[in-house]
């Protein structure tokens, strides 16, 4: 356990984290409506012999999957958030003895938004796997029969992994001000013992 008397503790920069969290989620859900686009505008590819329709067909399929990469990302940056900054608030609460609800209710923000990271990631796998069940390069028969589902299940499945992106982003929200409030009572007990209860200012960058 650390002493009290040690530096003031750094919190993690809620600028920083929910406008990365948001930018990258934004990202994340314009590869998919590009992707989604570019299905579209090539339809059913079954029977198709024109080079350059194919050559967009591939492009499809790479894009595809660098959406797909990308929407594991941040589900897993939403992830690793949690467990960074849950144990943070432990350690910060039992260093300073501040309330054990702090503990409580940082799992539970985590408890509430780790299901929908996992759907996320769930939702484009099944993207994924429609996507392959349809695509006539893959040789296997009955890929015409899953054109469908594949158009109607990624078009759904996209605005799910959207709705799960905005929940979570809710979620860091909440957390930050968590932390926020773990930070009052810090400065609160520093202050009482005399101690510092502001980091020290960087100093600024010139040019």
């Amino acid at each position: 356990m650390r002493s009290l008397a040690g530096e003031f503790p750094l919190r993690p920069r809620k600028e920083i984290m929910e406008k990365m969290f948001s930018w990258v989620a934004i990202f994340a859900v314009s590869l998919m409506v590009a992707t989604a686009g570019l299905g579209l505008w090539l339809g059913d590819l079954h029977g198709q012999t024109d080079p350059a329709i194919l050559r967009w067909g591939t492009v499809h399929r790479l894009s595809g999957v660098l959406a797909a990469l990308v929407v594991v990302l941040v589900n897993s940056m939403s992830v690793t958030y949690f467990i960074g900054t849950g144990r943070w608030c432990r350690e910060v609460v039992e260093t300073y003895g501040l309330s054990p609800t702090f503990i409580t209710q940082s799992k539970q923000i985590k408890r509430r938004s780790f299901p929908f990271a996992l759907f996320g990631m769930l939702s484009v796998v099944a993207i994924v796997a429609l996507g392959g069940a349809a695509d006539p390069a893959a040789g296997r028969q009955g890929s015409a029969d899953w054109v469908t589902p594949h158009l109607v299940g990624g078009l759904g499945l996209a605005a799910v992994i959207a709705a799960c992106f905005a929940a979570q982003r809710t979620r860091i929200h909440e957390q930050q001000q968590l932390i926020e409030a773990v930070m009052a009572d810090v400065r609160e007990v520093r202050s009482s013992r005399g101690l510092e209860v502001e980091p020290l200012a960087e100093t600024p960058t010139v040019g």
